[in-house]
């Protein structure tokens, strides 16, 4: 490849099936999906073949193959029961099921997977008219080990019907069985393309010539291929990420952690007995340092060593008075750089996200984020809010039809975002975290695209660092000199 007039590079033609996968060059930076809401058209002043960043030459022909892993998403949804009506009225006090009044729910099993919990409006329809209302399941994401599992197998979805209210009493399930149906799901077919298998009314009950509840659902499948990524390492580490396709990975990220060291200071060299108002000076702002966590940034390179993108820490994650703890009144924050211009700090937001250390029952890390828009990082847009176990860890997830809690549900009213985005593993406090990270391939076009999520994972397995109790230590790549260690 010879490089231009102007110094640059010009783009090799990819084969002729490059539209049966990504091809991505060594020196090839993002180009921005004008439909797609994650990543907003870019002006020609903006343009990624201007980057300024130094590209190495690639000899003719080198691509980088970007194949996505198979996966399927099971969906139960238009759920809703319609009870018998009784022959006779029936009392309250004997524990008599009113239709009207009754709550109900429904339990999903799938084999080797946990078993989800829904609700179920009551239909007062006649016939088999769909219902006046119904709701829908989280459903079942099955991945390529799990497909691999099953080939050729068909799966059973189990739902089973209880009235009475979710959850336990005395340690006791509080709900009674009505009855449960069967679906049987052909992966198969799932892989390729969408599929229905189950949509209406089904008998709960082997006795057909009684009246009986019936339960009204849709069970349907579709392809949701995405793709997988790996950390070599702790991202505090520097490691390299790995994109793994079965049982096959190559590199195609590598990371640089640091942390601003520019606060240390050292004793000047005529220190002598009479400044010991400068060292009792400088003893309180190295203790105020101790008790802040900032400067941490990760920086995310292509295989050429070209930076394609960052998350940097702009919000110092503090305690709150009296506290050893961040709240969330006060969380830390990230921004998600994407390249623009010559040097990083000419870089644009495309993300911000918060976290804080959740007070209750269960210690969480919550976390907050959003896309930014042109009206500056205050003026974003939530795509993701919930809570993981500080002990355990979890799974950091955007995703527009899962709706975990209150907030997430009225984050997701708000978000442009429409099914799966990304899902990202983060261990829990003190366990070694190397984040598995899987990318809807809808929202990725090349390299510099997928960077953009690596480096949210990056930040979102840092903040359960950042977020720890600063009455602990942390490790030593995560400080800025001894005093920080011993925080």
């Amino acid at each position: 490849m010879e490089p231009t007039k102007n110094g640059d590079f010009e783009d090799e033609e990819a084969p002729e099936n490059a539209t049966s996968t990504m091809y991505l060059k060594k020196n090839h930076l993002s180009q921005i999906n004008h439909e797609n809401p994650l990543f907003p058209p870019l002006t020609a002043r903006h343009s990624q073949r201007r980057c300024s960043f130094k590209r190495k030459p690639i000899k003719k022909g080198k691509f980088y193959t970007m194949d996505p892993c198979p996966f399927v998403r099971l969906i139960i949804e238009s759920l809703a029961l319609k009870l018998p009506q009784p022959t006779k009225p029936v009392a309250v006090a004997s524990g008599g099921v009113y239709p009207t009044t009754t709550p109900c729910f429904c339990k999903l099993r799938l084999k080797n997977f946990q078993s989800q919990t829904a609700l179920l409006p009551l239909s007062n329809g006649s016939g088999d008219s769909p219902p006046e209302s119904s709701t829908s399941a989280a459903g079942f994401h099955l991945d390529a080990l799990t497909l691999r599992r099953v080939s050729g197998k068909p799966v059973t979805l189990c739902v089973e019907v209880f009235t009475g209210r979710m959850g336990r009493s005395c340690g006791v399930n509080s709900g009674k069985l009505v009855g449960s149906v069967q679906v049987t799901v052909d992966l198969g077919v799932s892989q390729t393309r969408p599929a229905v298998f189950q949509d209406g009314w089904m008998k709960l009950g082997n006795d057909h010539e009684k009246p009986s509840a019936k339960l009204h659902l849709t069970v349907r499948t579709e392809p949701d291929p995405r793709f997988v990524f790996q950390f070599g390492g702790e991202p505090e580490c520097s490691p390299v990420v790995f994109q793994i396709q079965g049982n096959i990975s190559q590199p195609v990220f590598s990371c640089k952690f640091s942390a601003d060291r520019s606060r240390s200071r050292s004793l000047p060299p005529n220190f002598s007995n009479k400044n010991r108002g400068w060292m009792r000076t400088l003893a309180r702002e190295k203790e105020r340092q101790g008790r802040e966590r900032k400067g941490w940034m990760v920086m995310i390179y292509d295989l050429s060593g070209s930076p394609v993108a960052a998350a940097s820490m702009i919000t110092p994650f503090v305690p709150s008075p009296g506290t050893d703890r961040v709240s969330r009144s006060n969380p830390g924050a990230w921004l998600i750089l994407r390249p623009h211009g010559f040097s990083v700090s000419s870089w644009k937001p495309w993300g911000r996200l918060e976290a804080w250390r959740e007070r209750g029952p269960v210690d969480g890390l919550g976390y907050k984020f959003e896309l930014v828009t042109d009206n500056g990082p205050s003026n974003g847009v939530p795509i993701a809010e919930a809570t993981m176990s500080v002990k355990k860890g979890g799974l950091f997830c955007i995703d527009g039809r899962v709706s975990k809690s209150d907030s997430a549900a009225s984050t997701s009213s708000r978000s442009p975002i429409k099914g799966f985005v990304m899902g990202s593993t983060v261990e829990g406090e003190g366990k070694l975290s190397k984040p598995m990270v899987q990318v809807g391939i809808q929202h990725v076009t090349c390299m510099a695209d997928a960077a953009l999520f690596i480096a949210l994972s990056a930040a979102i397995d840092l903040s359960m660092d950042a977020c720890r109790l600063f009455s602990r230590k942390l490790r030593k790549e995560l400080c800025h000199d001894e005093q920080d260690s011993s925080s």
